[in-house]
């Protein structure tokens, strides 16, 4: 047990995972981190992009969107607004989000909707990418 962590990921909407990992990586607003067990102390916040986590010598990916992560010595909280396994994405329904928010990008916005239409083309163009890097689709 010294070579794993206790991991949980939780999305806003259900539990993700909770059990044992020997790795993690995620996308933070430095560059990717990578947490193995004993890492340092830290709280984090996380970008959308792709969360990895080694299971039983096993690769697990899911597309994340915004969060945050809380790291102990042997223990890691991730939180996200949305996570998904690529085989749960639809990658038609994520590309007409994508669609629908570079429209709204070329209309005048207040700045708060510029950001929140910036924030929804993000998670779009992330869950496509996910998805196509794993399903082989689009």
């Amino acid at each position: 047990m010294a070579n794993t962590f206790q991991l949980e990921i939780l999305a806003a909407a259900r539990p993700f995972y909770v059990g044992p990992a020997a790795h993690l990586i995620f996308p933070a607003m430095d560059g990717l981190v990578g947490i193995l067990p004993g890492h340092q102390t830290m709280v984090t916040v996380i970008r959308p992009g792709e969360l990895r986590y080694l299971v039983d010598g096993e690769w697990h990916v899911a597309a994340i969107s915004e969060g945050f992560a809380e790291v102990r010595k042997d223990y890691v909280l991730v939180l996200g607004d949305a996570i998904e396994r690529p085989e749960e994405i639809d990658a038609r329904r994520a590309a007409e989000a994508a669609e629908r928010a570079k429209e709204r990008m070329l209309h005048k916005q207040s700045i708060l909707q510029y950001y929140h239409t910036q924030a929804a083309l993000n998670r779009a163009m992330n869950r496509l990418k996910v998805s196509k890097r794993h399903n082989h689709e689009i």
